[in-house]
């Protein structure tokens, strides 16, 4: 369990993040268009898994811009925005931000993502929802960099994360 900060009040995840060095947990999650998709569809592609409570605040909203806007600069990386929201307010909100470069994915039929990689908030108003958290993926798969935000309403560091690509 990890403890993260909601406006400065204590709150705590499901677990522990995957470890750098370890291959990344599988997962399913639902596309905008309600199909699924898998993470082995990613093989061979780095990763930037963008997660976060919802599309609908400012702090989440501004990390999907941001990597939209650094994505169109990685070779062969995709950046998957992952959140528990229905698949329609995420496509509603790229669609209107004219997002182009990020790929969201939706975690909300079972939340089996926040449980497996261990960044489910289990307590508080958030209770349910993924901390904000960026994991980067090398083309196998594998955890090559973690960052849980301390604090939820605060940005990840763009830099650090996308230095290890």
């Amino acid at each position: 369990m990890a403890t993260v900060t909601l406006g400065g009040n204590p709150i705590h995840t499901s677990g522990e993040l995957p470890k750098v060095g370890t291959q990344s947990p599988d997962f399913t999650l639902v596309k905008t268009d309600l199909s699924t998709i898998k993470l082995s569809d990613f093989a061979g592609t780095k990763l930037v898994l963008n997660i976060f409570p919802s599309v609908d605040t400012g702090t989440c909203a501004a990390s999907v811009r941001a990597f939209n806007e650094k994505a169109s600069q990685l070779e062969n990386t995709k950046v998957l925005c992952i959140s528990r929201d229905l698949p329609f307010a995420q496509k509603r909100f790229c669609g209107a931000e004219g997002l182009e470069n990020v790929i969201n994915l939706s975690d909300f039929n079972s939340g089996s993502f926040g449980k497996e990689y261990g960044l489910e908030i289990i307590e508080g108003p958030l209770s349910g929802l993924h901390s904000r958290v960026v994991i980067i993926l090398d083309e196998k798969g594998t955890v090559k960099y973690t960052e849980q935000v301390a604090e939820i309403a605060n940005e990840p560091n763009y830099e650090s994360a996308l230095a290890v690509l």
